[in-house]
């Protein structure tokens, strides 16, 4: 019997994303086509891997789910099933909501659908693509990839649902890491983007220590590792030997992205964030000593049950100072189940919300650009990830994909996608760089 092509849809974070990436493994390794948010419905099967972080991500799952459920009715699809966030945290309502989805997964047993379109598959007939057993099928630009080291989080901070979603913080083991590491190098990745919802905390669940440095160590050290960023670390107990590693090994990325979400001690004490206004100055600073040129990138938050005036002049005033090489920032949104929508009033209006994050970001899109500007005749080494129109579009180490700068190189003479080289910049807008081969 013919095996139905499979498109899997994956809406949220790079999290998300490697779990699709597992999956699409799996299914080829039974024989099927998978494809990757397809642009065209194929008549076969599609699975949505959802977001139900916050309210926009929520909805945006919700309508994907609506439109290929009618797709299914039209007969322009035949079967469709749901996995990841939305539907762990809400699969009871979902279900009695949308019964046009022929099966609900969460976010830890999305295997089961596997299972369960082949319930006489034998494991001898699986073709694995490694003798790892490693299954995973790369949707990243072949010279880049994900790795998520670890699975929930136990912080617990006021606002937050991902613990809700998620559950306890669950590392995985080293050894493990470290073979999937040098399986994507075999298959062409160079850069490794490590994720988690709290890298810093990799391995307390173990034996009771942070390993996150052992790791970054122990990865760097691979043979064909070019480039290794780290993102989501949290600003309390922060684990200090990582910036030894930072600062030592060449391949891993002066950048860091630590959501630091507020500087006033009264609004941090509300979130739960177990860290004080004067510890979070003394972190930035012991992280630009230790590690000269790092590029810190954080998110911030407005709008936060009880933040006064006072408190927003604070942010202000920390990030003037702090000088963010990159920030993102959002007004706080009140999130079902987590204690700030059990214990707090939601009492700053919304008009006043949007104000205070118009005036933060403009603060920081001047920063952005008096530090990309600075840039200017330095030379800086690249990798290219694409060609668009008349330019090569690049990335410094200072630079994750997606969400940061890019370097725009004129295609004067030809680059090779998912190569190094070296360029000097030659111009700077806010969220661009320019630059040249001719250095």
């Amino acid at each position: 019997m013919n095996k139905l092509a499979i498109d899997i849809i994956t809406l949220g974070c790079s999290k998300n994303l490697v779990d699709s990436e597992m999956l699409m493994g799996l299914f080829e390794a039974h024989g099927y086509e998978v494809t990757h948010d397809a642009n065209e419905l194929h008549g076969g099967i599609a699975v949505v891997n959802t977001c139900g972080f916050i309210e926009d991500a929520k909805q945006e799952s919700i309508d994907t789910i609506l439109e290929l459920a009618k797709a299914k009715e039209e007969g322009r699809l035949k079967k469709l099933y749901v996995m990841g966030c939305l539907s762990e945290r809400y699969l009871a309502d979902l279900e009695a909501e949308i019964p046009e989805v022929d099966g609900w997964y969460g976010k830890f047993n999305y295997r089961q659908l596997l299972q369960d379109l082949e319930s006489t598959e034998k494991p001898s007939e699986i073709k694995c693509n490694d003798t790892l057993n490693i299954y995973r099928h790369i949707t990243t630009p072949r010279h880049y990839a994900y790795l998520k080291i670890a699975e929930g989080c136990d912080r617990h901070c006021a606002y937050c649902a991902i613990p809700l979603i998620t559950g306890r913080h669950q590392s995985r083991p080293i050894q493990e890491l470290l073979d999937e590491v040098r399986w994507l190098v075999r298959q062409g990745i160079k850069e490794f983007q490590v994720i988690a919802q709290e890298l810093t905390y990799y391995g307390v669940d173990i034996d009771g220590k942070q390993h996150i440095a052992e790791l970054i160590e122990q990865m760097a050290d691979i043979e064909g590792v070019e480039w290794i960023r780290l993102h989501y670390a949290y600003p309390a107990h922060f684990p200090w030997d990582l910036l030894r590693v930072m600062r030592e090994k060449k391949n891993v990325c002066n950048y860091l992205d630590i959501a630091l979400q507020h500087i006033s001690d009264s609004i941090l004490s509300r979130m739960q964030r177990h860290v004080t206004k004067q510890e979070t100055y003394e972190l930035i600073e012991r992280m630009r000593r230790e590690v000269p040129g790092i590029h810190i990138r954080t998110t911030l938050m407005v709008g936060f049950p009880g933040e006064t005036e006072e408190d927003f002049r604070e942010l202000l005033e920390f990030t003037k100072w702090a000088r963010f090489e990159r920030m993102g920032a959002f007004a706080y949104s009140e999130e079902d189940g987590t204690y700030s929508a059990k214990h707090y009033e939601d009492d700053v209006p919304q008009e006043i919300k949007q104000q205070r994050l118009d005036k933060l970001m403009r603060i920081q899109q001047n920063i952005s650009a008096e530090i990309e500007a600075a840039k200017i005749g330095q030379v800086l080494r690249v990798i290219i990830d694409r060609q668009e129109g008349d330019w090569y579009v690049g990335r410094t180490e200072f630079c994750s994909p997606e969400v940061d700068p890019e370097v725009l190189i004129p295609q004067v003479e030809q680059l090779a996608i998912g190569e190094f080289y070296d360029v000097r910049i030659t111009d700077a807008e806010e969220f661009d760089l320019y630059a040249t081969t001719n250095i």
